[in-house]
């Protein structure tokens, strides 16, 4: 192993050759003696030495506590100052005195040795911690999530370029604030702002799941979705020392579950509730008629009189919109309660709950065929329609929603064979 070299910094020739032989003694290197402090900043960019014994009290423009800062701070060269008592006492009075950072002339060779070792000791210790700081910093900023960590009392230690991004705030702005202060979170699904879950999870010491519907207002006011979790950080006795949080802006995906959402229960054409959900909406109201005796609804089964004319003579284009007015016009004679699903082609359901009696569903079979007689103009033509429609309710405490649709079915191809434009009941 190759002796470590030292760097003398002293102008008093006695001391620097007794110090030279002592260093030489136990085993270490000296690479250079300078008498000045900016020689001294020259010869470690130079040798690199991996220790620098330096006068506090140089002689020159540069005193030896400035050389000592730069070499330190520049170099991250550890530093010992060589001082005499009444300097100890000044470098001690101004707090620029560590432990092991300073020896009294004249060097004595025992704690000449102890206070190099421990010097380098404490170097390397610092080297180690900073190496280990600087990958685990860049692990955080290589991460694809957010990331933001806190301290015990709950204010934030440091965020990830992500987590800036995201949130709009600077790491410089955001350390040492509270984090609701900087993450304000919302859950969407109970409409409240949720606390400090750094806390609460250095309280419980245990992870915490992000709501399902957990939105960030950014610093400029903006609403983002986000998802992942709150974990306390734990030192190596188990203690708990702060909390991470990571999380990810999961707009798109939330963009994509709604449209797949929309794809599997709504109609693509004109926006209404389709078939699976119809018949979703339809069991769960049976259910709710069996645990009320006096809850009664009705099932409408709607098909338009002389569509297929319209498509044929105006073309699918004309078709579709048509189809989309009314769909519209089907919407406004309803209840907010209740719903309107296209089945298919030009065929329409309607399920209204909650009514009084089979007169609630009439009156809106009325509305329904006054609503559709009114023309519609498209690209220039008057169009307008009537519907067949057949009606069923729940007197006879229907089971199965395809029973029920297929009782206003058969009402409906009732109504068609009445001469259209009309109504009939099961």
């Amino acid at each position: 192993m190759l002796a470590r070299k030292i760097l003398v910094v002293e102008d008093e020739k006695i001391i620097t050759s007794n110090i030279r032989k002592s260093l030489q003694k136990l085993g270490y290197s000296v690479s250079e003696i300078t008498k000045s402090g900016k020689e001294a900043i020259k010869k470690v960019a130079e040798t690199h030495p991996h220790l620098v014994l330096i006068d506090i009290c140089l002689a020159g423009e540069i005193d030896g506590v400035h050389v000592a800062d730069i070499i330190q701070n520049h170099f991250h060269v550890p530093v010992i100052y060589l001082t005499e008592c009444l300097e100890y006492k000044t470098l001690h009075k101004n707090q620029l005195g560590e432990p092991f950072s300073y020896i009294v002339k004249p060097v004595i060779e025992r704690d000449l040795y102890f206070a190099i070792e421990m010097a380098l000791y404490k170097h390397q210790s610092k080297k180690i911690l900073y190496e280990e700081k600087q990958r685990l910093t860049t692990i955080i900023n290589s991460m694809g999530c957010a990331v933001i960590v806190t301290y015990a009392n709950g204010s934030i230690q440091m965020m990830n370029p992500i987590a800036e991004r995201i949130t709009g705030w600077k790491q410089s702005e955001a350390f040492g604030k509270d984090l609701v202060e900087v993450v304000n979170l919302v859950d969407k699904d109970v409409g409240e702002t949720i606390e400090n879950l750094a806390t609460d999870v250095m309280e419980a010491g245990e992870i915490f799941n992000l709501p399902e519907n957990c939105t960030l207002i950014t610093k400029d006011g903006r609403e983002i979705a986000i998802g992942d979790n709150v974990s306390p950080i734990r030192d190596q006795d188990g203690n708990i020392t702060g909390a991470v949080l990571i999380f990810q802006d999961i707009s798109k995906r939330k963009q994509t579950e709604a449209q797949l959402i929309r794809n599997a229960f709504y109609d693509g054409l004109t926006a209404l509730p389709n078939r699976v959900l119809f018949l979703d909406r339809l069991r769960q109201t049976i259910e709710r008629s069996k645990r009320r005796s006096d809850y009664y609804f009705a099932v409408l089964f709607l098909d338009l009189d002389g569509f297929k004319e319209i498509n044929d003579r105006f073309g699918h284009g004309i078709g579709d919109d048509f189809l989309i007015a009314i769909a519209r016009r089907l919407e406004s004679c309803l209840r907010g309660g209740d719903t309107v699903a296209r089945f298919g082609g030009d065929e329409f359901t309607v399920l209204l709950e909650d009514i009084k009696d089979i007169t609630d569903a009439t009156n809106v079979a009325k509305r329904i065929q006054d609503s559709l007689r009114l023309p519609v103009n498209l690209n220039g033509y008057q169009l307008s329609t009537t519907a067949s429609i057949g009606i069923t309710w729940n007197f006879s405490n229907h089971e199965e929603p395809a029973t029920l649709l297929r009782d206003a079915d058969i009402a409906m191809y009732r109504a068609k064979r009445q001469g259209k434009a009309t109504y009939a009941i099961f």
